[in-house]
């Protein structure tokens, strides 16, 4: 009886894989006002027959609301890989639960252009920091602080200036890792 259970579970969690994954590149971008930069992360992958059922683990970010920068600790479970932000870019976000959980638009390996996979993030914001790039090591400084940066340089994420300008060579300027 137990091995039922588990196979009906197993086909369901299929079936919801492949409508999340027919409904990839039908995203309304719209509905994702927010932007999410990730830095680092670590993930486990899940196969089955030789065919990526799913990946999770955790990492930190930067999130852009409203403005502001907000560093970020997240856990999650995805049916894509997550992968780091190349350069200054971010990925297209929203709130499924305002401050507990974060969705993330990712483009899909191989697939279409403009073709995306929805993830959900567990996150856990951090107060008044950010996390910024320095020599090539991940470490965390005062929001007010990048949020000066941001001004100087022109960086605004939300409002599709993504890449910063007038950068000056040198350990102090925040860079995203590739």
């Amino acid at each position: 009886m137990r091995h039922r259970s588990i196979y009906g579970a197993t086909l369901v969690a299929a079936c919801l894989l492949l409508s999340v994954s027919a409904s990839a590149g039908k995203w309304n971008v719209a509905d994702y006002p927010l932007r999410v930069h990730i830095f680092q992360f670590n993930s486990h992958s899940h196969y089955r027959y030789g065919e990526l059922q799913g990946a999770d683990g955790e990492g930190r970010g930067n999130l852009y609301q409203n403005g502001q920068p907000q560093g970020f600790d997240f856990g999650y479970q995805c049916g894509a890989r997550i992968m780091v932000s190349p350069g200054f870019e971010t990925y297209l976000a929203r709130w499924r639960k305002a401050g507990r959980e974060l969705e993330i638009l990712l483009p899909t390996l191989g697939g279409k252009p403009g073709e995306m996979n929805a993830c959900d993030l567990d996150v856990t914001l951090k107060q008044d920091t950010v996390y910024v790039k320095h020599n090539g090591l991940l470490s965390e400084e005062p929001a007010t602080e990048y949020k000066n940066w941001m001004t100087r340089h022109q960086y605004d994420p939300e409002h599709g200036l993504d890449q910063p300008v007038k950068l000056e060579p040198g350990p102090a300027q925040p860079v995203a890792t590739q």
